[in-house]
């Protein structure tokens, strides 16, 4: 969409705000409100604000920076009334030089997917992203809000609606909703995002998280991306099926003949995220909640390993129908949460994929075991490791990981490696029920 038929549509369709949106390297979704009559100027030179207060952005003498808007994520709000319509643009960020900040994630995105491009690869991905909803009622008891279970068909609930109307929004975006369904756990509720460009697909997740809240709130629920909320049952994930086409589109993860059908180029990228599986971790699996995840019996992956039909195993290799292999074929990554930042997940993601590509790696054999079932020293036989228990330890394996932070940029990875470890030390200084429960 280019400025003049965004200027229409703000006049025709009586917008009066405009959000101007970006994120912090934690995933928070940050605003600027302007008046719709400053579009023009915003679309043409940007909107200084002060990225000092903003986490992971600025030194305080290095305040000043830059909201430049991305003409193709304009969109109009669904659930703004008709005299206070808004809609809303996504932000790059620049400094005072007009040049591109190294610690913006979506530009981190940008950079890592042009090295993709520069070898003839465009990334794609496909997120499904697991919630809870919560009633404000039994708030601060986190309560699931049903007792329903797995794909089961509920009755047009307020927890149904608020996902059905999020699923509708999205479409608004210009991101297609694939699917959504009630998840394994009570009060718990999966929304699918259809395959498409990773960059499309961030903004999407943002714009889908926004309507959830907006919606949530208005009947009464909180939503909560938590990964694991409540003890004792799954929790939340995001799991992401991802491949790479060339310029024309076509699968290059595509490889018939081989027993899972998946190309070189596809066991590379495999390769490689396999090899960088504890730093990523601290990636798209960044909050001390998120490791309360990742423990075996619940269906979150724990063991750095690979296959098809091995549901404990890190990367899975999707079963396609075979009138849609050649475009379906793809990988899918259990570990990520909907707890983090989706620009510099997938980033993180392409990189270690690209690295496998650059370098050539082989996998690892495949495991189609129940990896659960393994002794230690069966495990050491395979050469399966485990991911971090901690993001301390996640953390620690993303410092020592100097391709990784190469390929992600020094500045950005060590403002991350900060902020965890400030709130790693936060939570070691806090009293938790369970304590208060078992020494008191």
């Amino acid at each position: 969409m280019n400025k003049e038929e965004i200027l229409k549509i703000i006049k025709e369709e009586n917008i009066t705000l405009i959000y101007l949106l970006f994120t912090d390297i934690i995933g928070d979704t940050k605003k600027v409100t302007i008046p719709a009559r400053e579009t023009e100027n915003a679309l043409d030179q940007g909107v200084w604000f002060d990225g000092s207060s903003i986490e992971g952005f600025a030194r305080i003498y290095e305040s000043d920076m830059l909201l430049r808007p991305d003409p193709d994520t304009f969109a109009i709000l669904p659930w703004t009334k008709e005299n206070t319509r808004c809609a809303q643009l996504i932000c790059d960020i620049y400094l005072t030089n007009d040049t591109p900040f190294s610690g913006d994630p979506r530009g981190l995105l940008r950079r890592v997917m042009d090295k993709a491009a520069a070898k003839g690869f465009v990334y794609k991905v496909g997120p499904e992203i697991e919630f809870f909803l919560i009633d404000r009622e039994d708030l601060p008891e986190l309560k699931p809000h049903d007792r329903k279970g797995y794909f089961d068909l509920g009755v047009q609930s307020r927890a149904v609606e608020i996902c059905q109307h999020a699923m509708m929004d999205v479409e608004a975006f210009g991101v297609t909703c694939e699917s959504y369904h009630h998840e394994v756990s009570h009060g718990q509720h999966e929304t699918d995002l259809k395959y498409d460009n990773a960059l499309s697909i961030a903004d999407g997740v943002i714009a889908l998280k926004h309507s959830l809240r907006v919606h949530a709130r208005a009947r009464g629920f909180k939503v909560t991306f938590m990964p694991k909320p409540i003890t004792g049952i799954n929790g939340s994930g995001m799991h992401v099926h991802q491949s790479l086409s060339d310029m024309k589109g076509v699968n290059t993860f595509y490889g018939p003949g081989g027993p899972y059908n998946i190309s070189e180029t596809a066991m590379q990228f495999l390769a490689g995220q396999i090899l960088h599986a504890r730093s990523l971790a601290s990636i798209v699996a960044p909050t001390v909640n998120s490791y309360k995840r990742l423990v075996p019996g619940f269906e979150a992956p724990v063991y750095v390993c690979w296959g098809r039909i091995n549901r404990s195993a890190l990367i899975r290799i999707p079963n396609v129908s075979k009138n849609k292999q050649k475009d379906g074929t793809r990988l899918e990554l259990r570990c990520p949460d909907p707890s983090c930042n989706p620009y510099i997940a997938f980033a993180a993601m392409l990189a270690a994929g690209l690295d496998g590509i650059e370098r050539k790696l082989t996998p690892p054999e495949a495991i189609e075991e129940n990896v659960y079932g393994f002794s230690d020293e069966k495990l050491e036989e395979k050469n399966i490791t485990l991911l971090p228990r901690t993001i301390f330890e996640a953390v620690g394996e993303l410092e020592e990981d100097g391709i990784m932070r190469e390929m992600l940029g020094y500045d950005l990875t060590e403002h991350i490696i900060q902020v965890k470890r400030r709130e790693w030390q936060d939570f070691l200084m806090r009293v938790t029920p369970w304590e208060v429960e078992k020494y008191l």
